[in-house]
């Protein structure tokens, strides 16, 4: 558990008290600070009250006798407006961060490696974590990614910390440095958080401030925002620049071809291992979460086949093209952590014969945007605020039911998909659970929405599901939807 001297005997107020703002307020605790904490909402605020944290109502609060403000990053800082928090501390001159920027005010020698990306984040972060582990390296794992980063347990010069970071996160994040700072992809998401694309861009941009000559910096090179951002920094930055792909060859980088990882950092171009035989990691756009996993591992000091050897080991994460079970010859598949378009294009791509259960609280881009992958869907199951817009959208070229809430569009998918293969027992059908949504309509967050799913599957399965532990799934897939 890290202490920050810094904060000695300084006013701290904190807002927001869900898992990063309590991480914070530890922290804070440990290093003896003075805090002031808040939160909106009533049921939050109890529980940390009768944990013993010391509740002001910020928003009536004169920030005068506060140094600085810790906020969580689910909190808006700028878009669609400014928290009356946020504002009151903005006046008073207060200096405002997130719980990440603490942790870069520890007395920590440890390397720091961060990750972002729209998509993909997560299971490149995860699979870091998980080389790192099995290379014998001291690390610890966390961030978006389930444990926040001041709940980590202290590492020495030799550790390494391995962050996945939002754009929220990277918003309030200021003086933190990573010595490997990975970008996999931009595509327009959070821009109601952000105001527009030029923000959202420029909130991800941050994980590379303050490299040196000794940093390296990781970026995929498969879309055009991030392939010019990638051009920008090859030709300014002093940090090592090193591209992936999961698309074509990355010269001094590292890339997918025919299925094969190929390492051409040193310019040799060789050949580490076949990615088709990984299970966990199926589909393009995890050739890049692994291309980026070993150039991140590789700066790390790792050896190739230290590397290749952890990747093969590799089980995945929940809810991220998760296989729950196959029941009389119909596969399950829970993509609960596929918040948007983009991300559900990867599991449409790695499947035929999909019978789609898709929807959710919609984002600002839909999901027209998918049509070239329609041609894999047999049929689609619509539940949640978005069913009668993406009726709209797909409703005339697949087959759609109006299902209402997972429970039934479980239930329809699987009477369908076990009557197709009645008929033709050569199909390989898939229920893909990949909502392309955020899960605010009916859960709190894409971990409890994958959760449900499961149970749902194993019940029909005949498990009662009593060896599965939701805490831990939460700590593992923790973040933000």
């Amino acid at each position: 558990m890290s202490i920050i001297s810094s904060m000695t005997g300084r006013h701290i107020a904190v807002l927001g008290l869900g898992k990063a703002g309590m991480a914070a307020i530890r922290a804070l605790r440990r290093s003896d600070a003075v805090i002031l904490a808040w939160d909106d909402d009533d049921a939050t605020r109890e529980a940390a009250f009768d944990e013993g944290v010391p509740i002001v109502d910020l928003r009536d609060h004169d920030f005068g006798d506060i140094d600085c403000l810790v906020l969580s990053p689910g909190i808006p800082l700028t878009h669609p407006a400014p928290h009356p928090v946020v504002e009151h501390a903005t006046k008073a001159g207060c200096e405002i961060f997130g719980e990440a920027e603490l942790m870069a005010r520890t007395d920590s020698d440890a390397s720091f490696i961060g990750v972002t990306g729209t998509n993909g984040k997560s299971t490149t972060t995860a699979l870091i974590g998980h080389i790192l582990r099995e290379a014998g390296m001291k690390s610890q794992t966390g961030g978006n990614l389930g444990i926040p980063a001041l709940d980590l347990d202290p590492l020495g010069r030799e550790g390494a910390y391995v962050l996945e970071m939002s754009s929220y996160q990277l918003d309030l994040t200021k003086s933190l440095v990573f010595d490997v700072a990975v970008l996999l992809n931009l595509t327009p998401d959070h821009l109601d958080r952000h105001g527009d694309m030029e923000s959202y861009i420029a909130a991800k941009k941050r994980i590379f401030n303050g490299q040196t000559a000794d940093s390296v910096a990781i970026i995929g090179i498969d879309d055009p925002v991030s392939r010019k951002i990638f051009k920008e920094l090859t030709a300014k930055s002093e940090a090592l620049v090193i591209p992936v792909s999961a698309e074509g060859e990355a010269k001094g980088g590292v890339y997918i071809e025919n299925g094969k990882l190929i390492n051409d950092i040193e310019g040799r171009r060789e050949k580490i291992l076949d990615l088709r035989a990984v299970l966990a990691l199926p589909g393009r756009h995890n050739g890049q979460n692994a291309a980026a996993a070993f150039a991140a591992c590789r700066a790390a000091g790792l050896p190739a086949p230290i590397i290749a050897n952890g990747i093969r080991g590799f089980s995945g994460l929940p809810h991220r093209q998760e296989p729950v079970a196959t029941i009389g010859g119909v596969s399950f598949v829970n993509d609960s952590k596929a918040t948007n378009a983009n991300a559900t294009a990867k599991a449409l791509a790695c499947y035929q014969d999909i019978y789609w259960i898709v929807g959710g609280e919609p984002k600002s881009d839909g999901i027209e945007s998918l049509a070239p992958l329609f041609k894999n869907i047999r049929h689609a199951f619509l539940i949640g605020k978005a069913a009668k817009e993406f009726d709209r959208t797909i409703g005339e070229r697949i087959a759609t039911t109006a299902s209402g809430d997972l429970a039934h569009a479980l239930d329809q998918a699987t009477a369908l998909a076990q009557a197709d293969l009645a008929d033709n027992p050569a199909m390989e059908p898939v229920i893909l659970f990949s909502p392309a949504c955020a899960s605010f309509d009916q859960w709190h967050n894409f971990e409890e929405r994958g959760i449900a799913f499961r149970k749902m599957v194993l019940a029909r399965a005949g498990d009662p599901d009593t060896s599965f532990d939701d805490t831990a799934l939460r700590n593992a897939a923790g973040g933000m939807a």
